[in-house]
């Protein structure tokens, strides 16, 4: 296990155990982490626990031309009781994401400080959101990294059904007209696996992410 120290410095990716985690420590630096994400690692971890950086395989993505809308979901798009926005509100989102209760989870994994980290790369255009609105009311939303060529989703939230899916669509929609590679997931789960998302080698992936 790698001991992250002050240097800006992560090892090569195959060096992560079989669970996926690469190294422990260090900070949520705005340089630390843009250089996190453009080596194919990320951090998760607990609030109060040392800082874990992971780079998982295989790895959960979603190339764009293979998104899954079911004809329910159709529906709720045809009938415009959504609007989307972009970047508009960026920290209201993420705070959403700690908030919002999750089936089998205890807690969240976005702390105080993990706001605020990714409020600052916010701020840099690295981080960024999407917004999902009923009238003048925020139901849903997600935010992610943008690398220029993949966009490194994070989390989502809903406060009323389907609203999450709907800035997923609208996400991957815009990613498509800008010709973005794919759409980092991270790990899987089978929410993400109904609208398309599959696994593919860390090997893949990374070829992907340095082309």
């Amino acid at each position: 296990m790698y001991y992250v120290s002050n240097d800006l410095f992560f090892p090569p990716v195959s060096e992560a155990d079989e669970d996926g985690i690469l190294a422990i420590g260090g900070d949520l630096d705005s340089d630390r982490l843009k250089l996190a994400y453009k080596s194919g690692i990320f951090p998760w971890f607990n609030e109060g626990e040392p800082i874990l950086w992971w780079s998982p395989d295989p790895r959960m993505v979603l190339f764009l031309d293979e998104l899954v809308i079911s004809k329910s979901m159709r529906n709720v798009l045809n009938r415009n009781e959504f609007r989307v926005t972009f970047n508009q509100n960026f920290r209201d989102v993420i705070s959403n994401c700690q908030k919002i209760k999750r089936d089998g989870q205890n807690g969240t994994w976005i702390s105080n400080d993990m706001i605020d980290a990714y409020c600052k790369l916010n701020e840099q255009g690295i981080a960024k959101s999407v917004e999902v609105w009923q009238g003048e009311v925020l139901v849903g939303g997600l935010y992610g990294i943008d690398l220029g060529n993949i966009f490194c989703g994070e989390s989502m939230f809903s406060k009323v059904s389907n609203a999450s899916k709907v800035a997923f669509i609208a996400l991957v929609n815009h990613l498509k007209k800008e010709n973005y590679k794919l759409l980092d997931c991270q790990v899987y789960n089978p929410h993400l696996e109904s609208l398309g998302c599959r696994e593919i080698d860390r090997e893949e992936f990374m070829s992907i992410l340095k082309s």
